[in-house]
């Protein structure tokens, strides 16, 4: 038995377009639905019963419905279509995009001059697509269903399969576009596929690519790895080179991949200098700003072309999603977007949704994490057994004019090297302060609620080496009272003198 059947003359599926109607209240969604709703409506009036779900309603003397003889307060109701019988005649259908167009115009007007936490709450955010709830719902979807044989061959609706997007997915992606300032951005399942999806977009075999020192382990690896097999040749080259990486530059260099600050040792790039002569080359070039996140840079004003965010830190806010965002300017976008169709890599419904939840408090929390960690950083700078504090708001950190000239705020990561007189105490004097913490978390990632810190392996570093004065530590720090962390700091120094 089909989800709808016919009863007597009732419209076929072609005419009542079941998938595709809502009421003004709910919208109706295509254009070529709304034209055959008056006739449709007259129609259903007269009805004396259809069939729902394997279930008769039956049009009661009062004008009521009812479900199996059950009341259903004067509703009729069709896969999609809710209507209330007495008022068929004076209701009208129009098209939801027509309604929404004026909307969204007029919510893209307020938000343009708004506040960082008024944009956070509005974007990705339109009530009136989906009866006027608060969060958009998380729809699961494999199979989308078409009209008719013309729609699905020519795939003329704006949803055609779940991996090319949801209302929840687009929902996420609106609001990182709003973000970013991007002319479409794609959602990966996680933060390292973020940055692997570009690369295989926009790289070929013979290309040259060039990528900063200071980057991402997990993403070193690839290159190392999958790109050399694809036969994509990678340099790494000094994140403080700046404009001077014009000397490396060769007629087959196509993409030239920046971070900032560098993974686990903070370095500052200049990626307006480096893109200006990347693109005078004609190289794409792509930044993974997950420390900073779009609020505190926004990459693509910087020239870059291709902004990567591991959505797993601060946007997700708590340890429990896996997620990455690829955000890529006009120029870019057809590319990117067909090059993770072909590759079938899509962000899942579930997680969408609760990315988009947290981008609600991104910017209190990142607020938060800042001010805390740059007071842990000050006090550990004050500290006889600490060489060196990694964290560019610090005046003497060597990257700091950069930072404090592009950036608009610190977030909550950041390094200390440990001071040890002899290499073969590195790791002893390291293993003794970590294991003494009991606040923070020993654990990879980041962005979350909870303190966190691991030791950090710079063995792979090509251009700059490891810090010579002792171990590096790499500290995430958390929501938790800034007191409370220091003491559990002080526990672990007080555990490494006797090393």
């Amino acid at each position: 038995m089909s989800s709808v059947q016919r009863a007597g003359s009732l419209p076929s599926r072609r005419e009542l377009g079941y998938h595709s109607l809502k009421w003004i209240d709910g919208q109706v969604l295509t254009p070529q639905i709304a034209a055959k709703s008056g006739k449709l409506l007259n129609q259903l009036e007269k009805q004396a019963r259809i069939t729902v779900f394997g279930h008769s309603m039956i049009k009661n003397g009062s004008g009521k419905s009812a479900l199996n003889g059950a009341p259903d307060n004067g509703r009729v109701t069709n896969l999609g279509l809710t209507a209330k019988p007495a008022a068929f005649k004076n209701r009208r259908f129009i098209p939801r995009n027509q309604k929404a167009q004026g909307f969204m115009k007029d919510r893209k007007d307020m938000l343009a001059g708004a506040g960082t936490d008024t944009k956070l709450c509005h974007i990705g955010h339109d009530p009136s697509s989906f009866h006027g709830f608060v969060n958009p719902p998380v729809v699961h979807a494999s199979t989308v269903l078409f009209p008719d044989v013309k729609t699905m061959e020519t795939r003329a609706q704006k949803y055609t399969y779940g991996t090319r997007g949801t209302p929840t997915t687009d929902a996420l992606c609106e609001a990182i576009d709003a973000l970013e300032g991007s002319a479409g951005t794609i959602l990966v399942p996680t933060g390292l596929a973020a940055i692997t999806v570009p690369f295989l977009a926009f790289l070929s075999a013979g290309d040259h690519a060039l990528i900063v020192d200071s980057v991402y382990s997990p993403c070193r690896h690839f290159c190392d790895t999958m790109l050399t097999r694809l036969g994509v040749e990678v340099e790494y080259y000094d994140p403080e080179l700046g404009a001077g990486i014009q000397s490396l530059i060769r007629p087959n260099t196509k993409l030239v991949h920046t971070e900032a600050p560098g993974s686990n040792t903070f370095e500052m790039q200049d990626i307006r200098a480096i893109a200006d002569v990347a693109h005078k080359h004609g190289c794409v070039v792509t930044m993974d700003n997950t420390w900073a996140t779009p609020l505190y840079f926004r990459p693509l004003d910087f020239g870059v072309d291709i902004s990567i965010h591991a959505a797993t830190k601060y946007p997700s806010g708590h340890s429990d999603i896996l997620m990455g965002t690829v955000s890529a300017n006009a120029a870019h976008w057809d590319r990117l977007r067909e090059a993770n169709i072909t590759l079938g890599i899509c962000g899942s419904p579930d997680d969408s949704y609760m990315i988009l939840r947290g981008l609600r408090t991104m910017n209190l929390r990142l607020e938060h994490h800042g001010r805390s960690a740059l007071a842990v950083a000050e006090w550990l700078e004050g500290r006889d057994d600490v060489a060196r504090v990694l964290h560019p708001a610090l005046p003497s950190f060597p990257g700091h004019a950069i930072w404090k000239r592009d950036f608009k705020g610190a977030s909550g990561i950041f390094s200390f090297v440990l001071a040890a007189d002899a290499p073969e105490k590195f790791k002893p004097k390291a293993r003794a302060f970590l294991d003494e913490l009991s606040l923070f978390g020993l654990g990879y990632s980041w962005g979350g609620f909870e303190s966190l810190a691991v030791m950090v392996n710079l063995e792979d570093r090509r251009i700059r080496k490891a810090p010579s004065e002792g171990p590096v530590i790499r500290l995430q720090i958390g929501l938790e009272n800034v007191e409370d962390i220091l003491a559990d700091l002080q526990r672990g120094f007080k555990a490494t003198a006797a090393v």
